[in-house]
């Protein structure tokens, strides 16, 4: 069996990383594509050397551009691989268009398709990441779905039960697998001068939020009502592609601490150590509930139900009072609850399935 193992931006390779690292305990034969869609491969080299994770075998480095240029280059890319290569199967992770050019050159030479993440929907086919979701899983040979929930939206939409196979989420054997590498390797708290709980954690890249000035600004308005309400620091590790909306809107952050994107792990730790975490991501509204954080998601809809459904997590959208309100709910929620994301052991479920039915 010889597989390969398709990423395309920081999220996937932490989720991919439990299934990576469970080839080389088993000895599997497989390597590493890295198309570049968010960063240079060279700018991702330290993030792999921080998760003691093998370098990649390719990368692409196609970079930023529309929807269509972006596809299409790690389309061609990826088929000179993959016909180079000639893997057993592929495995994508998530909803990228790195995901989909994956999917759609492997189809098209025949080689099997695995699709990690499976069956996630927002039912918003305004989100290009919504229009990836959907056509990966109807391309795919094995779907792993992270939840019965995800299974059985799966199934709604007419794809065999046979292909499909609840495995968890990787994500919950991600974070306490690099939750352990990141105490071992640095205190961010101290570095920022925070305290445990003491603060709020933003992020927020997302299109659909910060390409509208409005939506944009409107959240803006309302973390700085937190601020006020609350006097604890606001911490904002901004993404680039929201700095250049910020600045190119012309829009006031004054008050919120603004910061350099992070590594993962000091990001781990400050997801940790968060009294509440505002976000558009849905990686960390997950990492989130795994953890334990309260959350208040900056959006309108979510792919991740089941983080509403345990009381982890609350939709705010964009409005200002709405945001503060769903906030003041989640700083008093002392309720705990059960992870709905898996054990742990979704990678070595994952690679298991993949010997077994190949």
């Amino acid at each position: 069996m010889k597989i390969s193992i398709i990423v395309g931006t920081r999220p996937e390779i932490i989720k991919m990383s439990p299934i990576i690292r469970e080839c080389i305990r088993l000895n599997v034969d497989f390597f590493i594509l890295h198309s570049g869609q968010h960063y240079s491969y060279n700018m991702d080299r330290v993030f792999f050397e921080q998760l003691e994770l093998p370098q990649t075998k390719y990368n692409l480095n196609v970079g930023s551009g529309s929807h269509a240029e972006q596809t299409s280059k790690i389309l061609i890319g990826i088929e000179k691989v993959l016909l180079k290569e000639s893997p057993d199967v592929i495995l994508v992770e998530g909803d990228t268009n790195t995901v989909l050019a994956g999917a759609l050159a492997a189809s098209k030479l025949h080689i099997k398709i695995g699709h990690v993440e499976a069956g996630l929907r927002s039912f918003d086919r305004t989100m290009p990441e919504e229009i990836n979701r959907v056509l990966t899983d109807h391309c795919s040979d094995y779907l792993f779905a992270p939840t019965e929930k995800s299974k059985q939206i799966l199934l709604t939409e007419s794809i065999p039960d046979a292909k499909i196979f609840v495995t968890g989420n990787t994500v919950v054997d991600s974070v306490f697998q690099n939750l352990k590498l990141a105490n071992k390797k640095l205190d961010i708290l101290d570095k920022l001068e925070l305290k445990k709980k003491e603060y709020f954690l933003v992020t927020m890249h997302r299109q659909e939020n910060v390409d509208n000035s409005t939506r944009f600004n409107n959240i803006l308005k309302g973390l700085k009502m937190l601020l006020k309400k609350y006097n604890i620091p606001v911490i904002y590790p901004l993404h680039p592609r929201a700095r250049k909306k910020m600045q190119e809107y012309n829009l006031d952050s004054a008050g919120i601490k603004i910061i350099e994107p992070l590594d993962y792990l000091g990001f781990l730790q400050l997801e940790k150590n968060a009294k509440v975490i505002l976000t558009d991501s849905g990686g960390v509204q997950e990492e989130a509930c795994i953890l334990g954080i309260p959350c208040v998601t900056l959006r309108d809809n979510t792919e991740r139900p089941e983080t509403l459904d345990v009381g982890a997590n609350i939709l705010a959208g964009a409005l200002p009072e709405k945001i503060v309100d769903s906030v003041i709910l989640m700083y008093n929620n002392n309720k705990i609850w059960n992870n709905p994301f898996g054990d742990g052991c979704s990678g070595k479920k994952i690679v298991k399935i993949l010997k077994e039915q190949l």
